[in-house]
């Protein structure tokens, strides 16, 4: 695959020190994509969830199998349907059976006779309408019903109108939603072929930081971050590897990032990518692997790292074996959290073997500033925010009082993100704003 350097110099204004959002998932989505995992395996529908489809499914029958009713109410033939009849004409049918769910209904017909029909019914020969059950009267064997209440052909389902047998029903590369494994379901197929979830170690860095459990120590600060990163990859549903807390030692920092090389196919770090004198990344790096360090125009989340880590095992037929991916981000929580979500988050679905569609970025929304919000054209803004519905109008958002990158109260106090793009200005209150939501992400 390419280096590092092969990729940036590919990228038209390359900047490690202003590089902006765009750029940086320009050049992450470049780098991940001969990462992706190939390996597969047949699991149980119930165990699919959030896994990636290896092949296409195709449809091995119709869904539905047969035309069928929509509602509960009485099948009819619409062609006895006037054309131009007054506004108080009603129809009237003589019902001659009843034909339930699961059962073909097999009786004779003759013209204006109807046939009681329950939801999901097979909608018997001859017969193309149901008229709803509500909008009927009903005297012995005889249902009458306004005329103008429907169209011929109405609350009838059509064989295949979901899915036709030989259609592709899902394609490779997409991440089995709730919904997906309904459609699944609906084609009888009781196990489906999913791509090898993918491993991530992570762990946390600095002697200033203390694991939960340990006693409060003067200028400590307990690590949030591990579990904070921990939540956001259990999401994604990749198998995590938490390798601890690492201190400010090199030797312990290669060991510990060498390991995870063997062990996962990408490596997530917090806090060590500045510029610090306890900063050891750079360096270990240098000796191990491949590392390109950035000031991204973000705020927060302004350093950022990413590196190639050579590893064992899992050979591509090449003579090599692919490296592991290092996404070494920001010690600041929230900072964390933004540039997972930005940057790390596409990729790590990319390297899942998500398709261009299942990879991207969630939606924005659009949504009106409650407030004026200061910023500057020339970096990307993201800042807290929580949205609310507007009646008639689009929602509300209005941002946190404290934007500060270790505030984690605003974080979980937040449904969302307030947008603010590279060459965006000023917000005053009451102009449209973009928002990423946290539902689905976070």
């Amino acid at each position: 695959m390419s280096s590092l350097a092969d990729i940036a110099a590919a990228l038209p204004g390359h900047d490690t020190d202003a590089l902006s959002v765009d750029a940086v998932q320009a050049f992450l989505a470049r780098l991940v994509a001969p990462l992706a995992v190939t390996e597969r395996e047949n699991v149980p529908l119930r165990d699919a969830l959030g896994r990636v489809l290896a092949e296409d499914i195709v449809s091995p029958v119709s869904v539905p199998p047969h035309d069928n009713s929509a509602m509960d109410g009485y099948a009819f033939d619409g062609a006895i349907l006037p054309t131009d009849a007054p506004a108080d004409h009603s129809i009237q049918l003589r019902v001659v059976g009843t034909a339930l769910a699961g059962a073909a209904w097999r009786g004779a017909l003759a013209a204006g006779d109807a046939v009681r029909i329950m939801t999901g019914a097979m909608m018997p020969p001859g017969l193309d309408t149901v008229i709803p059950q509500e909008f009927c009267q009903v005297e012995g064997e005889v249902v009458r019903f306004p005329d103008r209440v429907l169209r011929r052909g109405d609350n009838r389902r059509f064989a295949g109108e979901d899915l036709m047998k030989g259609q592709p029903a899902l394609r490779r590369g997409e991440r089995l939603s709730p919904a997906a494994l309904g459609m699944i379901a609906s084609l009888g197929l009781p196990a489906v072929p999913v791509l090898r979830t993918l491993r991530v170690a992570y762990f946390s860095t600095g002697d200033e930081i203390l694991c939960i459990g340990q006693p409060p120590r003067e200028g400590a600060v307990y690590d949030s971050n591990r579990y904070t990163v921990f939540g956001l990859l259990a999401r994604l549903g990749c198998e995590v590897i938490d390798l601890g807390l690492v201190h400010d030692d090199p030797a312990t920092l290669a060991a510990t990032l060498q390991r995870a090389a063997r062990e996962a196919d990408a490596i997530v770090t917090s806090g060590g990518v500045s510029v610090g004198a306890a900063d050891h990344t750079r360096d270990v790096m240098q000796q191990i692997g491949e590392m390109a360090f950035w000031h991204v125009a973000m705020r927060p989340g302004r350093p950022l790292a990413v590196g190639l880590i050579p590893r064992d095992g899992d050979d591509d037929g090449k003579g090599h074996a692919d490296p592991a991916v290092l996404f070494g981000l920001p010690g600041n929580p929230v900072a964390v959290m933004v540039t997972f979500l930005a940057f790390v988050r596409p990729a790590l679905l990319r390297m899942m073997g998500c398709h261009d569609a299942a990879s991207a970025p969630p939606p924005l929304l659009r949504a009106r500033s409650a407030g004026p919000i200061r910023k500057k054209p020339g970096r990307t803004e993201y800042q807290r925010g929580f949205v609310k519905a507007v009646a008639g109008s689009l929602p509300e958002v209005c941002v946190a009082g404290n934007q500060g990158s270790g505030v984690l109260s605003s974080m979980v106090e937040a449904n969302g993100l307030v947008v603010l793009h590279h060459d965006q200005g000023a917000v005053a209150a009451g102009e449209e704003v973009d928002v990423m939501m946290f539902n689905g992400v976070l």
